[in-house]
């Protein structure tokens, strides 16, 4: 009995052998990120265009049927097994004593957060390291002059003024969607369908986005969506303004393909969006286009410049910039800083180095395809 009482609460060879291998997986994963940051060709053909599909499809097949998103009730529940970890430990603590069962607690989570770890990188994070959508587009990505840069802001405007008269709008002269949040969800697929025929690696069976249902409290973190890669589900904020719903949720099924750096969803974003068939669709992705320039040619021209460019925006497409303007005003704060400095420093764990600063390059993509439409003479409106 004396001895019982001795042995009780020491952890067993198994359980010791369980956080060794927790911990060999983290490592290797690590490991196996830092590796492939340097070989983008080996990603390519080894992860992203051969095991990734079958993970990323299998998930969201299993997850996709599901009305409601699997990630956010995840995040619901954490704070119940939060509470039920923490009252098990204070448990624990009356039987072995305050240092034992912290030291356990400790160890168990840090074996979690191996295995979480180990999980993202196998799951999805091997794709920071895939060739760049540039090259595996035939798009020469190269700086632009500030000329060019200024007739591609023309171009989007003059496209963006004319999609904006085929969408709807409320009584305020708001754009709004052509139907339901569901219905519009369940149609971003229509663009990367259409994508697909022109880009192959944009292709596969994937389910709809999903509308997070909290999307009012989510606001304040300043995010539109996020793509949860234990489930497959692209997520979306669809208390967002309707103008930058389509955006958004084409962005989210970007990181849902395989392509995980910021920059590019933006684009394929944008792509999915202007092939889409529906005008509210492509009138999205093209004032998210048209943002990202604005935002990137403002510093390089003189003031009144930039004013008579900014003239030349249709009212409509100034109502509903400034309604998107003053939504996200309204939810700045406290929650919005800390959700940008955390998802900084996410992408620059993940080899981003630019940080949140890398959004900015989808401008050269832009660019990239503007030449290479204007030289083919392809490039009309609508």
């Amino acid at each position: 009995m004396t001895r019982r009482r001795e042995n009780r609460g020491r952890l067993t060879p198994s359980v010791y052998l369980a956080y060794l291998v927790c911990l060999a997986l983290a490592l290797a994963a690590l490991g196996l990120q830092r590796l492939a940051a340097t070989r983008p060709e080996m990603v390519e053909r080894d992860y992203s265009t051969t095991v990734f599909p079958v993970i990323g499809q299998t998930l969201s097949r299993l997850f996709g049927w599901l009305p409601f998103s699997m990630a956010e009730a995840l995040v619901w529940v954490s704070p119940l097994v939060a509470a039920a970890w923490i009252i098990g430990g204070v448990r624990a603590a009356r039987r072995l004593g305050w240092w034992r069962a912290v030291g356990r607690r400790l160890a168990g989570l840090l074996a979690i957060l191996c295995l979480v770890y180990f999980g993202f990188v196998a799951f999805w994070g091997m794709n920071y390291s895939r060739r760049p959508f540039a090259a595996i587009a035939g798009l020469p990505t190269r700086p632009g002059s500030v000329d060019e840069l200024t007739a591609l802001c023309r171009d989007l405007i003059s496209r963006t003024n004319a999609l904006r008269l085929k969408v709807p709008e409320d009584a305020n002269g708001v754009m709004k969607l052509s139907d339901s949040i569901e219905g519009t969800l369940r149609r971003a697929t229509l663009g990367y369908a259409r994508a697909a025929t022109l880009y192959p690696v944009l292709g596969g069976r994937y389910s709809a986005p999903k509308g997070v249902r909290a999307s009012d409290l989510w606001s304040y973190t300043g995010i539109e969506g996020v793509y949860f890669p234990f489930t497959g589900e692209a997520n979306v904020n669809i208390a967002m303004p309707p103008s930058a719903i389509p955006a958004a949720a084409t962005h989210e099924m970007a990181h849902q393909r395989g392509f995980a750096r910021e920059d590019e969803a933006n684009y394929l974003g944008y792509l999915a969006c202007r092939l889409h068939p529906d005008a509210d669709f492509q009138y999205s992705g093209y004032l998210s286009a048209l943002v990202n320039v604005l935002n990137a040619l403002h510093p390089y021209v003189k003031p009144d410049v930039y004013k008579q460019l900014v003239q030349t925006i249709g009212p409509g497409v100034r109502r509903d910039l400034a309604f998107e303007n003053a939504f996200w005003a309204k939810h700045e704060g406290p929650v919005a800083d800390v959700s940008d400095k955390v998802n900084d420093t996410y992408l620059k764990a993940n080899m981003q180095r630019d940080g949140v600063q890398s959004y900015g390059r989808m401008v050269d993509l832009l660019l990239a395809e503007y030449r290479a439409e204007a030289g083919k003479g392809k490039r009309k409106k609508g």
